[in-house]
C-alpha cells in the first residue's frame, strides 16, 4: 500500500497518549491465566473492555497526553506514513474516515468522526480501564478506537499473521466498522449475551470485517481534503492477501485450536477464519455497504 507523499496528514484524528500518566483506578485483570484469557479474547477485536472484564468499576478521568506526542510531531505528510508504522496508522484513520464521511453524505446522513487513541500499557476509556493485553477495541461510550501499536507484533508472532502493512490497515478499518455500526444503531445487537457461530455477536463482527473491505475497495478513489487526490494511491493484490491473512489469523476456530487445543463453535463471538475472510472479501469485491447485511 502506498500513500500520496505530498498529502497532509490530519493528526487531530489520532490522540497519542503513549508515556502519559494514567490517573486513578486499575484494571481487574493481571498476569497468569486471566491475562492469557484476556489476551486471547481481546485479540479477537472486541468492541470494548467492558465485554472482556477489563472495566475498573468506576468513572475515571482519561489519560493525560504524552509529553512526547510522537504522532503529532512526526506524522505530517503521506511520505511519513510510507516510512513509519505509527504514521501509517494516522494515514489509515484519515482515509477510513474520509471514506465514511463521503459515503454517509451520499446516503443523506451525517458521519461523526471518531479519534483513535494510541496508547501503551494501560488507558482509561469511557468503557473503563483497559490494558494492552486486551488488543484493539472500539468503545461505543466515548466513540473512540483504542490501539497499542505493539499489537501488530502480537498479530504476527502469537497468531501467525503476515507482517504486511495492510494487516495493520485491516485492523484499524475493522474497528471503524464498529463505529459505523454504532452510528447506525446496529452495534447493540451484539449485547444480548448469546454466543455461537450464528449469534448476533458473530454477525456484528463479520459486518465490521465487511465494512473494512468496503473501505479498501473505495480507498484509492476517495479524495483527501488536503489535496483533492486520494490519500491512499495504491493497493495491490498482495495487500488484500495480507488483509485476508490477518482476518483468518483472528478467527475463533484458529485461536481456539491454538490456545485450547479444540474448537467449540458454541462459544464463538467473532466468527471462523473462513467467515472473516469471506465477509472482508465480500465488502472488497462489492464496494457497497448494502452488501454487508450479515444479519440476513
Amino acid at each position: 500500500m502506498q500513500f500520496d507523499d505530498d498529502a497532509d496528514l490530519d493528526t487531530s484524528e489520532v490522540q497519542d497518549v503513549r508515556g502519559g500518566r494514567i490517573p486513578g483506578g486499575r484494571a481487574t485483570i493481571g498476569g497468569g491465566l486471566a491475562g492469557l484469557v484476556a489476551l486471547v479474547l481481546g485479540l479477537l477485536f472486541g468492541v470494548g473492555p467492558d465485554q472482556l472484564g477489563l472495566t475498573s468499576g468506576g468513572d475515571e478521568p482519561g489519560a493525560t497526553a504524552s509529553s512526547l506526542a510522537q504522532v503529532q510531531q512526526t506524522c505530517l505528510k503521506g511520505r511519513d506514513a510510507n516510512a513509519q508504522a505509527d504514521c501509517r496508522t494516522v494515514a489509515v484513520v484519515n482515509s477510513v474516515q474520509a471514506y465514511w464521511a463521503r459515503e454517509f453524505a451520499r446516503r443523506g446522513g451525517t458521519y461523526t468522526r471518531a479519534p483513535t487513541v494510541v496508547f501503551g500499557g494501560r488507558v482509561n476509556t469511557g468503557c473503563g480501564t483497559a490494558t494492552s493485553s486486551g488488543g484493539p477495541f472500539y468503545c461505543p461510550v466515548d466513540r473512540k478506537v483504542y490501539l497499542d501499536l505493539g499489537f501488530f507484533d502480537d498479530l504476527r508472532t502469537k497468531f501467525g499473521s503476515g507482517d504486511g502493512p495492510f494487516a495493520q490497515a485491516y485492523v484499524v478499518a475493522h474497528e471503524y466498522g464498529h463505529h459505523v455500526q454504532n452510528l447506525m444503531g446496529t452495534l447493540t445487537r451484539s449485547q444480548d449475551g448469546v454466543t455461537g457461530a450464528n449469534s448476533n455477536s458473530v454477525k456484528v463482527e463479520l459486518q465490521a470485517d465487511c465494512y473494512a473491505g468496503v473501505w479498501a475497495r473505495n480507498a484509492t478513489t476517495t479524495p483527501s481534503p488536503s489535496t483533492g487526490r486520494p490519500l491512499l494511491t495504491a493497493l495491490t493484490d498482495t495487500d488484500i492477501r495480507d488483509g485476508l491473512d490477518a482476518a483468518a489469523a483472528v478467527g475463533d476456530d484458529r485461536i481456539q485450536a491454538r490456545y485450547q487445543g479444540r474448537v467449540t463453535p458454541e462459544t464463538w463471538t467473532h466468527g471462523s477464519a473462513g467467515q472473516r475472510q469471506r465477509w472482508f472479501y465480500q465488502g472488497f469485491t462489492s464496494g457497497d455497504m448494502a452488501q454487508c447485511n450479515t444479519f440476513r
